[in-house]
């Protein structure tokens, strides 16, 4: 999947991609076709730049609902001929899952549109999931034949209908197909779900990787061979070391911190920092000046999960560093920090926004800790982190920072995000939101009686509205 092209923030297809609350209050005053025009772009070409995490189906639902929009668009980019040639579920999920929101709102063409797409659709599996969730047994009883003839009655089709039934997420369809009146159907699914049993307890029976009886020299080797097959094991390799280590074993420990293969050295500084070893900081700290790039990440990751007092001090003497393990001690401060460290975790925020952007991964962790430690000169830098960044899980710490610094956000951010697409940037709205603006009860009230809505953003709107009003 290509990396999402974000518009500028001041547009209204801009603050659609990015799910910001404003977008929804823009689209309900623009020209119809216009605001319709930029929904269908954001649901067509996902714009989220980590489709798995975060949200924006039901808040382009919702919008479909406020503007009643037509869903010809997304009939057309389900069943086009792109579907046949570009099969990846990140094409089709957004759509699917607006669909599966608009079915619960009673929208009878989604319902419909997904009906077709599970029978007939190359990411089918996700239409299903779809629908178990809002479609009753008739419905999903009419799927049971063209979704079996998906696998063909020989070997290997038996082999992958095992495999999709073990993997399901949504169980409800192969349980009512399993008990389907046509013994074809009912017996196949059966079949299929005792050999996805057979399959898991066989993995169970044959585990892979260090058992007990394992010396250090092994568990090394172990992560090196990970590392040269492309998977990362130095962290599940350190857990064996904790298991399978002696005193005696520390001397080799160490000595693969300082000059040890990647694999090995990524292994033995987790280990120690784990473990607050006393050595463990300054290994760290050439590992940083000497390592790969595998070891400098390994080093700097081992470094941020200390928490012993040593560690803290030594984040205060690196925090200046224009380096990782600088950036990395901004992190720590801004975890376990205290008020003394405010002007250091400023500083780093900072830099990271003027070095690398509003979409700087360093920043979720700088974020919260501006709040944390209520660092209230740093509204203007989280404002402009809350308007300009694409992810809507860094938007949201930085609403909850700005509630903690910014004596304005009540009246300001927090009315907008009372739309927003993240239902934990809902909730804080919900807590904060000043209810003399009149769409703020307004929206509360409507928070408050969608069946759709997250229990946490209810609770929340409930603490601030009475019982009469939730009726409303």
């Amino acid at each position: 999947m290509f990396e999402p092209v974000i518009a500028p923030s001041g547009t209204l297809l801009g603050l659609l991609q990015r799910g910001r609350g404003d977008g929804t209050l823009h689209a309900l005053t623009a020209p119809r076709p216009e605001a319709l025009a930029a929904l269908n772009h954001c649901v067509l070409r996902d714009p989220r730049h980590d489709w798995q995490v975060e949200n924006r189906s039901l808040y382009y639902a919702r919008l479909y609902l406020d503007l009643n929009g037509e869903l010809d668009a997304i009939e057309a980019h389900l069943f086009g001929a792109e579907d046949v040639l570009d099969t990846d579920e990140s094409r089709t999920g957004l759509a699917l899952a607006v669909l599966g929101h608009l079915a619960s709102y009673g929208r009878r063409d989604a319902l419909e549109l997904l009906r077709r797409y599970a029978a007939h659709g190359s990411n089918w599996s996700w239409a299903l999931d779809e629908l178990a969730l809002r479609d009753d047994d008739a419905g999903l009883r009419a799927l049971a034949a063209p979704v079996l003839a998906r696998f063909p009655a020989d070997p290997e089709g038996d082999a992958e209908l095992a495999a999709t039934v073990r993997d399901a997420f949504e169980p409800r369809p192969w349980r009512l197909w399993a008990e389907d009146p046509r013994e074809s159907i009912a017996t196949r699914v059966r079949a299929a779900h005792e050999t996805g049993c057979f399959d898991r307890w066989q993995r169970q029976m044959r585990p892979t990787g260090p058992r007990p009886g394992w010396s250090v020299r092994a568990v090394f080797e172990w992560a090196q061979q990970g590392l040269e097959r492309g998977a990362a094991l130095h962290v599940p390799a350190a857990r064996c070391l904790t298991a399978v280590t002696g005193p005696e074993d520390r001397a080799e420990i160490v000595q693969a911190a300082k000059d040890g293969g990647d694999g090995a050295r990524c292994t033995a500084l987790r280990y120690l920092a784990d473990g607050n070893d006393p050595d463990a900081l300054g290994l760290i700290e050439d590992a940083v000046a000497t390592g790969s790039t595998v070891v400098v990440d390994a080093a700097v990751d081992a470094f941020e999960r200390m928490r012993s007092l040593a560690a803290i001090d030594r984040a205060r003497g690196w925090a200046r560093r224009p380096d990782a393990l600088g950036a990395a001690a901004g992190r720590v401060l801004a975890c376990r920090g205290g008020a003394q460290d405010r002007d250091l975790v400023l500083a780093a925020l900072r830099e990271a926004v003027r070095g690398e952007g509003p979409d700087a991964p360093t920043l979720w962790t700088l974020v919260d800790g501006t709040g944390r430690l209520g660092i209230a000169c740093a509204a203007p830098v989280l404002r402009h982190i809350y308007r300009e960044t694409a992810s809507s899980h860094l938007r949201g710490r930085a609403a909850r920072a700005l509630a903690a610094t910014d004596p304005s956000f009540a009246t300001g951010f927090a009315v907008e995000c009372l739309w927003d697409c993240e239902e934990t940037t809902r909730e804080i709205a919900a807590r904060h939101a000043e209810t003399g603006d009149t769409r703020v009860v307004e929206r509360l009230r409507r928070l408050a009686a969608d069946p759709a809505e997250e229990a946490e953003v209810q609770t929340a709107v409930r603490s601030r509205i009475g019982p009469e009003e939730t009726a409303v």
